[in-house]
């Protein structure tokens, strides 16, 4: 048999189909879970507070559901227990209603999750559904037990469904206090931005990014750090957050014969701009604002497409005075902002065993 270019096609296409049908599976039998989860927790709660009965009745229902289904997973005295801690946690301000399924499009669905009025004015329905049923049980108590108020857990939740976090990046965002951090970012937005970009662009920059691929004892050379942002590109596109595409490193840029060169240059989906990083292993000073204000001034003449909106820099750096920051960049006309980052050598002890191996990443990336 000749092996053709249709065929090829061919055999992508049916890959397609069966990579997909299995997304959809996954987000079923996720929706289906976590709906077991909220009603069976529902329901032991209730029956708790009803008989008043103590603690230990978890461990006579795990043992009795175990008689009645020999084999049955996921329904030990712990996760009894966390399951019962999952629905007192959202049954305030979810429902599960047949009426959700016309709303939500869902032929066929059966009882899925609405949310109550009290949340109403801070989330879209549907667009927190999908959220909601679109990351794990242990995302979501992950959530619950680390995350007070309503406003930041519906943030880690919405972030974790439409970025793909695994556990383990999650954890990492909420110890980082992603939430906190998010709009903090020292900025000229205010005044280079169209209006439309604005909201956006301060969600989409941070004001510290955790590097922790690098050694601690190796930030004295940005060079060195650039060649492990490369390495470990798909760890910070993850740092980043979403709609990032990499161009490449020390992408070069030519003005009447002289050359100059970007640390790192991104395209963003939303911002639908060029993006440039530069990355500095000290303090920030404020000639490193000159110097990103020249790059964009270039990007924009002879890079950006005509399509585009105008290019943003980001200096990234060790450390930073903010009130240094503001002078330094509130006259310039292209859109910038500093942020800065820190390594495993920084992070607290207790979370360091949270961190991915650098050695695993790298191979990720193969």
């Amino acid at each position: 048999m000749t092996i053709d270019k249709g065929y090829t096609e061919f055999i992508q296409s049916i890959k397609r189909q069966i990579v997909q049908s299995r997304y959809v599976a996954a987000r079923l039998a996720n929706r289906e879970q976590l709906m077991l989860y909220f009603k069976t927790g529902l329901m032991i709660s209730e029956k708790i507070k009803a008989q008043k009965w103590g603690a230990k009745v978890l461990d006579q229902i795990s043992a009795d559901l175990q008689k009645e289904l020999p084999g049955l997973k996921g329904f030990s005295p712990g996760n009894l227990k966390k399951i019962r801690l999952f629905a007192e946690a959202y049954a305030p301000h979810l429902a599960i209603g047949s009426t959700a399924s016309n709303q939500f499009g869902q032929a066929g669905a059966e009882e899925p999750f609405s949310i109550s009025s009290t949340l109403s004015n801070l989330i879209e329905n549907k667009t927190f559904y999908e959220a909601f049923t679109g990351i794990s049980f242990s995302h979501h108590f992950t959530i619950i037990t680390k995350i007070k108020g309503w406003e930041s857990r519906i943030f880690y939740v919405q972030s974790a469904a439409g970025n793909f976090w695994s556990l383990t990046v999650l954890e990492h965002q909420i110890e980082n206090d992603l939430y906190g951090k998010e709009g903090k970012l020292p900025n000229n937005f205010e005044g280079t931005l169209a209006e439309t970009l604005k909201p956006s662009a301060l969600k989409v920059f941070k004001d510290e990014y955790l590097l922790d691929f690098i050694a601690g004892d190796e930030l004295d050379d940005e060079r060195h750090i650039e060649q492990q942002v490369v390495l470990n590109i798909r760890n910070f596109i993850l740092q980043m957050g979403k709609g990032f595409c990499f161009i490449g490193n020390q992408y070069r840029l030519e003005v009447d014969g002289d050359e100059f060169f970007i640390d790192l240059l991104f395209f963003n989906r939303h911002l639908q701009c060029l993006v440039a990083f530069e990355l500095k292993k000290g303090k920030f000073k404020p000639a490193d604002a000159g110097q990103l204000n020249f790059y964009l001034n270039v990007l924009d003449e002879k890079v950006k497409l005509q399509q585009e909106n105008s290019s943003i820099g980001i200096v990234l750096c060790k450390e930073k005075n903010n009130t240094v920051v503001e002078f330094a960049i509130k006259s310039f006309d292209k859109a910038m902002g500093v942020a800065t980052y820190k390594t495993s050598k920084h992070t607290p002890e207790n979370i360091k065993d949270l961190l991915p191996n650098p050695n695993s990443i790298a191979n990720l990336i193969k």
